[in-house]
């Protein structure tokens, strides 16, 4: 009888991860803004802004909300409780302007229009 053992690895050391950041953004980060209880991030790439708030204490659950929205466009919107993070959430924002906000634990911080 012949038993053979394996392990099936994805990724490894030396393989970069879309969410080594902490996220599942992609693209270059363009602003970055921390309030008391976390951080707002933004990413951008050719077509679509992303962001994600980050608790800066990972722990229960507590509300957290983030939110990004292209000039002229809707709002794309996560909020519920969660551990560490809320998002990401992502718009077509190719050539706009972008907003964001985001919370945590009912403190927050939003941005203003920018063109990233």
């Amino acid at each position: 009888m012949l038993v053979a053992v394996g392990a099936f690895v994805i990724g490894g050391p030396g393989v970069p991860r879309a969410d080594a950041a902490g996220t599942a953004c992609s693209g270059r980060l363009v602003k970055t803004v921390k309030f008391a209880t976390g951080e707002l991030r933004v990413y951008k790439n050719r077509q679509y802004a992303c962001a994600v708030t980050l608790a800066t204490a990972p722990g229960p659950r507590r509300a957290m909300s983030v939110s990004v929205q292209a000039r002229g466009g809707r709002a794309a919107v996560d909020r519920g409780a969660f551990t560490r993070q809320a998002g990401p959430v992502t718009v077509h924002a190719l050539h706009r302007y972008v907003r964001a906000s985001g919370a945590v634990a009912g403190r927050g911080v939003s941005t203003g229009w920018f063109l990233c």
